[in-house]
């Protein structure tokens, strides 16, 4: 049992510094281009989205990842 929770605590920092990294990467390449920026997202609270954006087009994409959890959501729960 001892090995198993260090993986899945390692496994769990492991996938927080790739989200920190991936929100750095975003971050700085939409500076260096000196374009601008959208930004969405979404929180899941239980199987209910609470979803936002900056713009149209990105509350759209953060609506089709709140739906893609859903049911992600509902198919590992009722299996």
């Amino acid at each position: 049992m001892e090995p198993l929770i260090s993986l899945f605590y390692a496994l769990l920092v492991a996938g927080m510094l790739l989200i920190l990294v991936g929100f750095l990467v975003m971050a700085f390449s939409g500076l260096r281009r000196g374009g601008e920026a959208e930004a969405g997202g979404v929180l899941m609270i239980g199987p209910l989205p609470i979803i936002f954006g900056s713009s149209p087009e990105a509350a759209k994409k953060a609506s089709l990842l709140a739906l893609l959890l859903m049911l992600l959501f509902f198919f590992l729960y009722w299996r």
